[in-house]
């Protein structure tokens, strides 16, 4: 008679040889990172990396949004950030730098958990945070979600089974990212130990990839620049790389602000581009220019006036929106958009000051007051988002919890602290 051990150890080969022969012999596509992704907005949770007011809009260009840092970086401000971007418009996945930011509260507003780990850096950084991060699901995460699940605790070993199976799922549904970490002047090389000796030339490169792939089951190979474009090093590195990969996706981020070194790593073979600094940089330059533009138009200027006062006072080419926008090779006339977006904010705020100063006289005692005098004012930025989302009423609630605070009224509580400006 066959034994239950027997049995499951057939059951796990017949699984890993059906797996192996999809990739291979069928070429199927059995990656869960979707292939038609070539655009990466990368969004720090830290409270000092803010969001554009009307950052659907420039959202709705990219592929996804990773959420994920490497300084400042809390399971709070991880949720707060996930709350207001995940599927606003395209979805949102977390990328951890430590075990604790995983919660489940995150785990159910993003698409999927992407677990770093680099092949060119000491052992910690390949498997300590992993083993750090088995530890915190079994015993906090897995527990915890048993927990709300069943109405009564089983106790004892059924439970502790029931943590390690709850574990092993989260960690099968998990996304791992292997990354190749090349600049030395980076957090990111600095929390892996990666030094000189480390940074790999492409044929080496190439092999850590495939070991990424066929032992690991890297889901993503990601080539980081950390800040840096990596020039005519990083092609070599993508196109050695991508001549060996055949499941993972590779991913290329550094130190990209423009369309020529955009479209260079992606024709290098690179899957997808990761863009982040540059995207709060637009919630940066937002702040000034709002300030002045308050300063010098009426509150009822037209979209002709802020189109010539924006001609006189912002130099767009240089404006960190055309350059975010510019990374996305699918946008035609990344200037044009970046003129777009940013009247249709300078409208909507001008817009905004009218409604506070109605009420700052009517003082109002409830958020349905507030949202009642928004509602009722003619703010460009409502129809624009509610159009990208499909949906009515966000950027309504954006405003209504910025201004909740101004006339110490409770509402509803969106974490509007991420966003750049304030009432």
């Amino acid at each position: 008679m066959t034994s239950l051990p027997a049995i499951a150890r057939r059951v796990e080969d017949v699984t890993a040889t059906a797996s192996i022969a999809a990739r291979t012999l069928l070429s199927l596509d059995t990656n869960p990172v979707p292939g038609d992704w070539t655009h990466i907005t990368k969004i720090d949770p830290e409270d000092e990396k803010q969001l554009p007011l009307l950052y659907p809009l420039y959202l709705q260009h990219t592929s996804a949004v990773e959420v994920g840092g490497s300084r400042d970086v809390t399971d709070q401000n991880t949720e707060e950030t996930l709350d207001l971007v995940a599927d606003r418009p395209v979805p949102a996945f977390q990328e951890p730098s430590g075990p604790t930011q995983v919660t489940d509260e995150t785990r159910s507003k993003a698409e999927f958990l992407a677990i770093p780990e680099v092949l060119n850096g000491d052992v910690d950084a390949l498997i300590g945070q992993l083993g750090a991060g088995i530890e915190h699901i079994q015993d906090d995460l897995a527990p915890e979600m048993i927990a709300e699940k069943l109405p009564i605790s089983p106790g004892g070993a059924i439970e502790d089974r029931l943590s390690q199976f709850a574990s092993a799922w989260m960690l099968r549904e998990a996304v791992f990212e292997a990354y190749i970490i090349m600049n030395l002047d980076s957090a990111a090389a600095r929390e892996s130990n990666v030094t000189e000796d480390d940074l790999l030339d492409p044929g080496t490169a190439k092999q850590r990839a495939l070991a990424a792939e066929q032992h690991l089951e890297s889901e993503l190979v990601y080539l980081e620049y950390s800040g840096t474009f990596g020039g005519e090093e990083a092609e070599d590195i993508l196109e050695a790389v991508s001549d060996g990969l055949t499941w993972s996706r590779l991913w290329y981020g550094g130190g990209l602000d423009n369309r020529e070194n955009a479209q260079r790593v992606l024709d290098a073979g690179a899957d997808a581009v990761v863009v982040g600094n540059v995207f709060h940089e637009i919630a940066d330059e937002e702040v000034d220019v709002c300030e002045q533009a308050v300063a010098d138009l009426d509150p009822d200027a037209s979209r002709d006036d802020v189109d010539a006062w924006i001609d006189s006072n912002v130099d767009l080419d240089a404006a960190s929106a055309t350059k975010y926008l510019s990374t996305i090779v699918d946008v035609s006339n990344p200037e044009g958009r970046a003129r777009e977006y940013l009247e249709t904010t300078i409208l909507t705020w001008l817009a905004v000051q009218s409604v506070l100063e109605e009420l700052d006289t009517d003082e109002p005692s409830s958020a349905t007051e507030i949202r009642t005098a928004f509602r009722e004012a003619d703010l460009s930025g409502t129809t624009a988002v509610d159009a990208v989302l499909d949906a009515e009423g966000y950027l309504l609630d954006v405003l209504v919890d910025l201004a909740g605070p101004r006339y110490d009224v409770e509402t509803d509580g969106l974490p509007v602290k991420h966003v750049s400006l304030e009432l």
